[in-house]
């Protein structure tokens, strides 16, 4: 992932050894010290056992552990981080075997999901146990981890970390505000349902009915691409909508600085899948756009809304919808709510300081 893949490179103080099961878009994420388990022959029928005869998560297999410890020993590794909490689960027996410091981070989706399982929780809290550190992308994710039943004295908030050079801010003008102003939206990410886009789109269609010429981009893919789609032709806004499907970063910062507002109205999934704190609204915010999301997950430990965003209810797209109408008629609140918002990415999110705090919290768990 894209965020994982800046913190890496960023260090400059620890080096950095990454071990994954495959190697895929090596010349999108150009990385020299990487070393290869590939799952064996038997990783599904091993998983199947698991998941569906003994309703366990699966862990690696003896053989896996081996190549692992020797790779950990080669390479004279001091410390083992472990990204995404269910990843981790699968991989207890290394956290135990290997006597060094392991570290796991939790991002948003591997906190609840399965969590209403007995078997999957317990191995979970055996895994938190296991683990040295436990870092979180924001403070509401803190709170879900200790509600699994971890040590809160051994949790650390790490937020993700924005190139800021990357994403530089510039003033956006606003349209006019009569019936003609072509209002431009965005809305980027996986096309999942913690994205909360039918919302987007509902909210949209009532924008729509005071501002016919206003348009919205829906940058990403994913498994409900086909669904979105339809509700759009249904809501009779599919020629005001656009998706993109996978764009580079190039692209979605072109779209950014083209957009007059960026919409997020994430919601908890029907898994119990959740944010962290989004980072396509964190990366919108340092541009200048004023973004309007919801009170959902980290979101408000970087909008306070009225100050730096709008932020609404869950799934209220009517809501969302009037916040909009309101908004558009103060350009004055949308160029304040614009420079307090990158403020805020200056001040808590910027890459460089988030890298040096992790190589801190690296160096003094070695």
């Amino acid at each position: 992932m894209l965020h994982i893949y800046r913190q890496i490179t960023s260090l400059k103080r620890c080096r950095s050894i990454v071990i994954a099961q495959k190697r895929e878009q090596a010349d999108r994420y150009p990385f020299e010290s990487i070393h290869v388990v590939a799952k064996p022959a038997i990783h599904f029928l091993r998983r199947f056992w698991f998941r569906q005869l003994r309703d366990k998560p699966w862990q690696i297999s003896s053989v896996e552990l081996r190549a692992f410890l020797d790779i950990l020993t080669k390479t004279d590794a001091r410390l083992l981080h472990i990204y995404f909490g269910h990843i981790a689960v699968h991989l207890l027996p290394l956290i135990r075997a290997w006597p060094k410091p392991s570290i796991v981070s939790f991002h948003g989706a591997d906190v609840m999901v399965d969590m209403n399982k007995p078997a999957y929780r317990a191995a979970t809290e055996q895994m938190l146990e296991a683990v040295k550190l436990v870092l979180v992308r924001s403070e509401s994710l803190r709170r879900a981890v200790i509600h699994l039943g971890c040590d809160e004295k051994k949790i650390e908030v790490q937020r993700t970390g924005v190139p800021l050079d990357e994403f530089p801010f510039r003033e956006r003008g606003f349209p006019p505000r009569d019936r003609g102003g072509e209002w431009r939206f965005v809305q980027a990410g996986r096309l999942i349902d913690k994205k909360g886009l039918p919302v987007s789109l509902r909210a949209f269609a009532s924008f729509l009915h005071r501002y016919p010429n206003a348009t919205l981009t829906i940058a990403g893919e994913g498994p409900l691409l086909g669904d979105l789609q339809k509700l759009a032709h249904e809501l009779k806004i599919d020629q005001r909508v656009s998706f993109t499907g996978f764009i580079s970063q190039a692209e979605l910062r072109d779209i950014f600085y083209a957009s007059h507002i960026f919409l997020h109205p994430s919601e908890t999934g029907p898994d119990g899948n959740q944010e962290g704190i989004p980072n396509s609204m964190l990366e919108a915010m340092a541009t200048g756009l004023p973004v309007f999301a919801t009170q959902h997950g980290g979101i408000p430990e970087a909008i306070e809304s009225g100050v730096s965003g709008v932020l609404v209810p869950e799934h209220n797209h009517d809501e969302l919808a009037r916040s909009l109408l309101d908004a558009v008629q103060e350009p004055g609140f949308l160029s304040r709510v614009a420079h307090s918002a990158a403020q805020v990415i200056r001040e808590k999110f910027d890459l460089r300081v988030q890298a040096r705090r992790l190589e801190d919290i690296y160096l003094k768990q070695m």
